[in-house]
């Protein structure tokens, strides 16, 4: 039985501090370990320089980050599915805090590399589990405010946890931004320890309930898509730093604002989705998967007027999280109960794919073509994934929706 299908008969509980104060925990959580997995993006070309390397060659540590979580999100997840929640957090966010400090006393770059895998795990498990603990922690009619807080961590990051990594990496160096983040991590972890209730697993999931999980047509299409639009995404984002100085021309100062502007409208995303998504679902994703196309489409042209590259930058900030949290609302809607982590496992490390895959994509445009071009190659990749969505996902969607309505 999926999530939809359980009626909202549940007593119309208030939002108390019980469920503010751990919410607010999960949030800063995810934006510690969003900052944590973007900030390479602010200081590719610091850490390239340190390494003497090409921004290509250190742009790997984005790369590999993403492939180890796309390849240990499942089997971790199988793992652990059993145990307790909030003690599961918990541990991640200490795994987290002991590699992220290493990251920050890297010594080379292979030991950077490694450090990188080590948060990478983290992530792996932190990104399967934090979006169904979060709407286990709400009342029922609350669930769509819970997922825009734990995306809206993700706008933050981008907003204050980026610009910021990069400003301190501009100062005193690049590791010291990594060492902020690990310290960062800490206070939250003690914050969790005294706020997040105990929560029990959703049962166990074994490799042999996989097969089932995976003949949903309706979950496969979405990770399709999940995929396609995480891929030109990130063709263009991963270089979105060298793009801005080196085809847009701008200062380390507009480059710093324009990515704050970037995360900032993430946040209205986020809004928009618990706004207008439940009213006009096809709509606004039509409207979503679009702009990331016209974006993705325009960098070029928008390079040659800053002002024209910081609005280009606001409207693809929105448009990256609104597409994110629907992606994720619909994969928990549509999962049976005892396997939503499971389900978002998957999700996680097929997003982590297209996070590689258009990172890669992206530094052979840049090293084989031009860095001018990385946004037509995203682009392209954002039009298939209007097209599947129209012609594949939204059909499965609409019949889904029409069968739970007509069982009541």
């Amino acid at each position: 039985m999926s999530n939809a299908s359980c009626a909202e008969n549940a007593p119309q509980e208030k939002m108390t501090y019980r469920h503010w104060l751990p919410l607010l925990g999960l949030t800063s959580a995810a934006f510690i370990f969003n900052t944590s997995e973007f900030i390479p993006i602010g200081l590719l070309s610091d850490i390239a320089a340190d390494f003497h390397t090409t921004e290509a060659h250190a742009g790997l540590i984005i790369s590999v980050y993403a492939w180890v979580v796309m390849l240990l999100s499942l089997p971790l997840m199988i793992l652990v599915s059993r145990v307790a929640l909030r003690r599961l957090m918990l541990w991640t966010v200490a795994l987290f805090v002991v590699f992220q400090l290493l990251s920050g006393l890297s010594a080379s770059y292979g030991m950077l590399m490694a450090a990188r895998m080590g948060v990478a795990c983290a992530h792996a498990v932190f990104w399967s589990i934090v979006s169904p603990l979060a709407v286990q922690l709400v009342p029922y009619r609350y669930r769509p405010l819970a997922l825009s807080m734990i995306v809206t961590g993700t706008s933050v990051a981008m907003v204050f946890g980026l610009p910021l990594g990069r400003v301190v990496g501009l100062w005193i160096g690049w590791r010291m931004a990594f060492m902020c983040i690990g310290a960062f991590a800490l206070a939250t972890l003690l914050y969790l320890l005294g706020c997040l209730p105990c929560v029990p697993s959703r049962g166990g999931f074994s490799r042999r309930d996989l097969p089932r999980l995976l003949k949903n047509p309706l979950l496969l299409s979405l990770y399709g898509l999940t995929l396609a639009l995480a891929t030109a995404c990130y063709t263009g984002y991963s270089y979105i730093e060298p793009f801005l100085k080196q085809v847009a021309a701008m200062p380390d100062s507009t480059i710093t604002t324009t990515l704050m502007i970037f995360g900032a409208m993430g946040i209205a995303g986020s809004v928009a989705f618990s706004k207008f998504y439940a009213r006009q679902p096809y709509r606004f994703m039509d409207a979503v998967i679009l702009l990331v196309v016209l974006c993705l489409g325009s960098m070029q042209l928008a390079a040659g007027a800053s002002w024209a590259m910081v609005l280009l930058c606001a409207l693809w900030g929105a448009a990256a999280i609104a597409f994110n949290v629907v992606l994720q609302s619909e994969i928990i809607t549509n999962s049976p109960r005892q396997a939503t982590s499971v389900s978002m496992a998957i999700f996680s490390g097929i997003y982590n794919l297209g996070i590689g895959g258009g990172t890669v994509a992206g530094g052979a445009i840049c090293t084989y073509v031009s860095m001018a071009d990385i946004g037509y190659a995203g682009a392209a990749l954002a039009l298939l994934a209007f097209v599947l969505w129209r012609y594949r996902v939204q059909p499965l969607l609409r019949r889904v929706k029409a069968k739970h309505a007509a069982q009541g």
